[in-house]
């Protein structure tokens, strides 16, 4: 079973890119470009503080640096990778979200068959991305908004019985100009 440890590792990552609701529908056509408009937002580099807020590691605090981009082979999407500390140890980070014919699908670290988790579902709206995300009999979400053009704040939850818990939360900062904000 995935360790909460290396759970916070893979939903730190998560969290770099970008959830509500476990099990979410693929949007109605017409939407593709809100999709596309919010990733291209995204992009860009980002970094900033967290902290673990339930769980064996409550209270943790790290610190991220990623680097994100829209899917070069024109699908609508994302992919990230980079860096989040600890202290003194550095866990590489590695996602992608792409809206497939069924909706949104993807992995972060791999996906669920390896350490990581899978992407599952996904919704965009024009300032937040909501996705499903999974490993075996562990669901849980990530809710990533954008708070102007130049912060984003994270929350990874997991569902515990009936409920969604918040265990990861963190607010990155732009530090590296999006091409999209750029040529507006």
């Amino acid at each position: 079973m995935l360790s909460a440890k290396r759970f916070a590792a893979v939903g730190l990552c998560a969290a770099g890119l970008l959830a509500q609701g476990h099990g979410t529908p693929a949007h109605a056509a017409g939407t593709h470009d809100t999709d596309a408009a919010f990733f291209d937002a995204v992009a860009g580099t980002w970094t900033g503080p967290g902290r673990i807020v339930a769980g064996k590691y409550k209270g943790t605090r790290f610190t991220c640096s990623l680097d994100g981009d829209t899917l070069a082979d024109g699908r609508t999407g994302i992919a990230m990778g980079g860096k989040c500390r600890v202290g003194l140890f550095d866990q590489d980070m590695k996602a992608v979200i792409i809206h497939g014919s069924n909706g949104y699908e993807g992995q972060f670290m791999g996906g669920g068959g390896d350490d990581g988790l899978d992407v599952i579902s996904g919704r965009v709206e024009p300032e937040k991305v909501v996705v499903g995300i999974n490993r075996r009999d562990l669901y849980g979400a990530m809710v990533a908004s954008l708070k102007g053009p130049d912060t984003l704040n994270v929350t990874v939850s997991v569902k515990v019985g009936q409920q969604m818990v918040p265990v990861i939360g963190m607010t990155l900062k732009r530090i590296g100009a999006s091409p999209a904000l750029a040529n507006r």
